[in-house]
């Protein structure tokens, strides 16, 4: 049995009580599970999301929307970054009192290139509280993949508490699920 075959069969066994007719996927699957575990608060969710985030050796700051702008030229100053990446949607506001030279994102930028770029600053689709998760969607302001991946300090602003949600479940219902 070939390596595909093998995989097809879990997918047909998996989908085996799923109904054969027309009904949409979305209302064929049962999905009565838990959508969070437990009743937190807005503070209690964002301090589950920064312990678990550091946790994976992130370090977080917190600071009011009006303080950013500061924040993120004192962290690129304090790293010593000459320049920052910068994607394409990114609020200008937040690299307002960066001193840092501004490299935009290109598509044709080789990893070569991105290598060469001390920071990168992005925001996020969402972040989940229950496994320290940050989700990047790709979307204007937060660049391709390889723009976070490559360089090695990454900025990613988590807007609080529009962006924070407790679980998996929860996260999945925000994002566009088109997007990467």
């Amino acid at each position: 049995m070939s390596g595909r075959e093998r995989i097809l069969g879990r997918v047909r066994r998996a989908l085996a009580d799923v109904p054969g007719d027309d009904t949409p996927y979305e209302r064929a699957v049962v999905r009565d599970y838990l959508r969070e575990h437990g009743g937190r608060s807005v503070d209690e969710t964002v301090d589950l999301l920064a312990e678990n985030l550091a946790d994976y050796r992130a370090i977080v700051h917190r600071c009011a929307a009006g303080e950013l702008p500061s924040l993120i030229a004192g962290l690129l100053s304090g790293r010593g970054a000459r320049t920052v990446l910068v994607p394409p949607g990114l609020d200008p506001d937040w690299l307002a009192e960066a001193g840092a030279e501004r490299i935009p994102d290109r598509a044709e930028s080789d990893p070569h290139e991105l290598d060469r770029v001390d920071s990168v600053v992005t925001a996020c689709a969402v972040a989940i509280a229950e496994t320290g998760t940050i989700v990047l969607d790709g979307g204007p302001d937060q660049g391709r993949r390889r723009i976070t991946l490559v360089p090695d300090h990454h900025i990613c602003v988590v807007r609080v508490p529009d962006q924070v949600v407790s679980s998996v479940p929860q996260a999945l219902g925000r994002l566009d699920p088109v997007r990467p």
